[in-house]
């Protein structure tokens, strides 16, 4: 009977597959081996693109003759400093006694390209090969993917895929960054007054710099509007509280142009005189003309995917999404939680049978420990099923992140920022198992001489899942484990951030709220006095690390609302696996410039350039939409929908047509006219 070859991605993962299949025999060059088992691993890549010049000397030299550069067949080379495992690899994968290959590379895209590309360089033939797809690194979740392991052939379109990927990425690259360079590399050096430049252009980089430069110009094409509000000062029961005033049907100012919107005035004087008309008839009072009450209830959020999870450690932590997928990624691999480059914001109906133990496992986590205790004793998990955390359909490859309930033994060794992270996961996780949190709402209209204000508050009724999660204005309670000094926990709203939930001023005074709760319509209540509040209308946000990673996974749209975020699921652009390693290149290439403290994102003079550049030369690039539909077409193809010659027939012609275009362009003069408009901009250091 032959061997069983098991390849993971990595060392550290390989050390577990060891320790789970208990293969603890005779130690290799970049192996373990026992009576029965082989354990090897890659260290990511291990082969790679080869390069233009691979295919034919002519192509070492940049020359606007040999554009488009689009072969027939693809070459690939192993990379040289992981050459020696690579050889260690292929002789196994080629061993007479290898009868059986257990592929247990990251359970994703990449990690199947990362084996696919070895298997091919190595020659492997006549193997049985099976691949292992798993949702953590716990020994169960090991053994249990081994159990259930299918035939490589069963991810043939997931291979697919991901080989073309990597041909889009390697086309537009090459082809574009060289065709660009060539005819404005000049131009644009002469505009900077700097050394030659190279103009690096790729699929999802580019359209992610479009995204950058878009807002930037449209904060500093934004015109402020002053607008003034008029607000009442009302006294009840010895409390006083605001009320604003609205010109609704009846106003004598409804429908007039000298309103910005029905709650305030383009000029201060109507507002005075609004008073003045309020104040002819003394004492001022108001009457109660309307009193409305009801509950609201607000559920858990959904599940951490990476996006969510980047973007909210990019707004709470200060961590940009690079440094979140380090530590997410860390905690994976120690076993702490399940698989990180993950879409989805949901369990699967498999996972949630068995929920259980994940829950158990946190008792040891003194911060946790009650609501784990609370949601056992109550069994709020059994129903889990049936609630919107559990959609098979929402879910292609890995469901959400939620911690494992296993390895809380090296808490105590991880850093601060992982801990808080862990954190973070851990109570979104729990707060699915709470009910809702309930609000008390009152709204009241108040008449004055014939004209309304309105004012509207809440109470929190019912703690519900805030309790773990934490709320606007709530203290945090203890956390476990280690923070830096000054450091934010893992709840997710602290008593430093801005209210998000709604406009409602809530009520902390129970004697107001008793206040409240004993008026009745037509009761008349003193008015204090008005004012004039000013205001100005705002220009839009510019994106942080965070908000940058949502509009990516939304084709460019910045929806924070997770409900309309899943209804476009699918339209991404790049992937959970990619978008932060983009922005970090970005930077790098100091097309953006990144502020540490804030995770702010501007672009530089010039990231403007290269975006103009793109913009008079191959404009759709830009556009998120298309961006995000290639990588809808590879999901296609990944699905079977679709076949790969057909992709890459369409990604052949776009990249010829478009060569073609600029080719014919005389456009240089343009691009000299935008750094002018631009420059002004940006001050000399």
């Amino acid at each position: 009977m032959g061997k069983a070859l098991y390849i993971a991605e990595k060392p550290s993962v390989a050390q577990e597959f060891a320790k789970a299949l208990k293969v603890g025999g005779r130690r290799g060059d970049g192996y373990v081996e026992s009576e029965d088992a082989i354990v090897t691993w890659c260290v990511g890549h291990l082969v790679t693109m080869s390069y233009p010049e691979a295919y034919d000397v002519k192509y070492k030299r940049w020359s606007l003759e040999t554009l488009p550069f689009l072969p027939k067949k693809f070459k690939y080379e192993v990379i040289e400093n992981v050459k020696k495992q690579f050889q260690t690899v292929r002789g196994l994968l080629t061993r007479k006694d290898v009868d059986t290959i257990y592929v247990c590379t990251d359970s994703g895209r990449e990690g199947e390209y990362i084996y696919r590309l070895v298997e091919q360089m190595a020659g492997v033939k006549g193997k049985r090969r099976l691949r292992v797809w798993i949702d953590s690194q716990t020994e169960e979740e090991i053994r249990k993917g081994i159990r259930e392991a299918k035939d490589l052939s069963a991810y043939d379109n997931l291979a697919e895929s991901a080989y073309l990927r990597a041909k889009e990425d390697y086309l537009m690259g090459i082809n574009f960054s060289r065709l660009l360079t060539l005819k404005y590399g000049n131009v644009i050096s002469g505009c900077m007054n700097s050394k030659r430049i190279v103009v690096s252009v790729g699929r999802v980089m580019t359209c992610v710099l479009g995204m950058a430069v878009r807002r930037e110009r449209e904060i500093r094409e934004f015109v402020k509007t002053p607008f003034y509000r008029v607000l009442a000062s009302v006294s009840c029961e010895g409390k006083t509280f605001d009320a604003e005033w609205r010109a609704v049907s009846g106003s004598r100012y409804f429908g007039m142009p000298c309103l910005y919107k029905e709650n305030g005035f383009r000029t201060r004087e109507k507002a005075e005189e609004l008073i003045a008309f309020l104040e002819e008839e003394r004492p001022v009072t108001a009457e109660l003309t309307a009193l409305e009450k009801k509950k609201e209830k607000k559920n858990p959020p959904l599940l951490f995917n990476l996006a969510e999870l980047q973007n909210i450690c990019s707004r709470r932590f200060k961590l940009s999404p690079d440094e979140t997928l380090r530590v997410v990624q860390e905690l994976y691999e120690k076993k702490l939680v399940t698989y990180p480059r993950t879409d989805a914001r949901v369990l699967s109906t498999a996972v949630a049978k068995e929920i259980q133990k994940n829950i158990r496992g946190l008792s040891a986590i003194p911060g946790v420990a009650g609501f784990v205790s609370h949601i056992l004793e109550t069994g709020s998990h059994q129903g889990i099923a049936k609630t919107r955390y559990v959609n098979d359909k929402q879910i292609t490859d890995h469901y959400a992140i939620i911690p494992t309930g296993q390895g809380i033994g090296v808490l105590k060794g991880l850093s601060p920022v992982s801990v808080r992270v862990y954190e973070a996961i851990v109570r979104r996780f729990l707060s699915i198992f709470y009910p809702p949190a309930v609000y008390q709402k009152f709204g009241l209209e108040l008449s004055v001489r014939g004209e309304k204000f309105f004012a509207s508050f809440r109470v929190l009724l019912e703690e519900g899942y805030l309790a773990v999660t934490g709320y606007a204005g709530g203290g945090k309670k203890a956390g476990y484990g280690k923070t830096a000094e000054g450091g934010e926990s893992g709840r997710e709203n602290g008593p430093d951030e801005k209210k998000t939930e709604s406009e409602e001023a809530d009520i902390r005074d129970p004697e107001f709220l008793e206040a409240v709760k004993r008026l009745a319509r037509g009761r008349k209540l003193p008015v204090e006095g008005f004012s004039v509040k000013e205001g100005e209308t705002s220009p839009p946000k510019r994106y942080t690390s965070g908000t940058m990673i949502l509009a990516m996974e939304n084709a460019g749209q910045l929806i924070e609302d997770e409900e309309l975020r899943a209804q476009i699921k699918g339209s991404g652009i790049g992937t959970s696996a990619t978008r932060a390693e983009i922005l970090k290149k970005l930077v790098g290439n100091e097309y953006l410039a990144l502020n540490k403290k804030t995770q702010v994102i501007t672009p530089t003079l010039l990231g403007e350039m290269i975006h103009d550049t793109v913009y008079l030369s191959i404009r759709p690039l830009l556009n998120p939409e298309l961006t995000a539909s290639w990588e809808k077409g590879l999901t296609y193809v990944a699905e079977g929908t679709i076949t790969g010659e057909e992709y890459m027939g369409k990604l052949e012609d776009f990249v010829a047509r478009r060569t073609g275009n600029v080719l014919r362009l005389n456009n240089g003069a343009q691009i000299r006219d935008c750094y002018a408009r631009t420059k002004g901009f940006y001050k000399k250091k």
